[in-house]
């Protein structure tokens, strides 16, 4: 075999080598960053710190409170739960949200995301209802100011009306414990 004909199958090897060597490099990547222990629900929200977004959203028919309007954070802590009848990490975390909902230091409000009237109302009706103010996102343009990823999500709006903490995906016993509260405990001490 002479040297011409060496190099043109040595750079055919190559170029078809390249695609596997990327996704093994790319598959590698991604298992290090599973196996890295990272807790998912500790997403980086660009909104942390920032006023909690404007938001006027229409009462829950038929459930006899309030709407979802960003004038109700000021002067107290305030936890707000996106949540839908449709999503089933909502109805895994319900029973958490009631379990917060005995604690009168901070008020528990929802925005129901893109979801029918009535179904939310079923949802409430069947499991309880947490809440003391619910918001109706029937279009989804809430969600999408406030920066939400998917259901459930739920925010901690300190008492100057910023947001302080946001945990992504549904809240268990141990997170609302370990993640969620030592949040809450740091705006109800923070100056108003």
């Amino acid at each position: 075999m002479s040297m011409e004909t060496e190099t043109p199958v040595r750079g055919r090897r190559l170029i078809v080598l390249l695609p596997l060597l990327i996704f093994l490099g790319l598959a590698g990547l991604f298992l290090t960053q599973l196996l890295s222990g990272r807790d998912t629900s500790e997403v980086p929200s660009a909104l942390i710190g920032l006023p909690a977004p404007q938001t006027s959203l229409p009462a829950l028919e038929g459930m006899n409170l309030p709407g979802l309007d960003s004038s109700q954070f000021a002067g107290k802590v305030t936890l707000v739960n996106v949540f839908a009848s449709w999503c089933g990490p909502c109805r895994d975390e319900h029973p958490v949200l009631l379990a917060l909902s005995q604690d009168k230091r901070f008020v528990l409000a929802a925005l129901n995301y893109k979801d029918q009237p009535e179904n939310a109302r079923r949802f409430l009706g069947n499991l309880g209802n947490p809440f003391q103010a619910i918001g109706v996102d029937a279009a989804g343009r809430a969600a999408i100011d406030w920066g939400v990823y998917g259901v459930p999500e739920t925010f901690v709006i300190g008492k100057d009306g910023k947001i302080a903490y946001k945990h992504v995906g549904p809240l268990t016993p141990g997170s609302a414990q370990t993640l969620l509260l030592p949040e809450v405990e740091k705006a109800l001490a923070a100056p108003g």
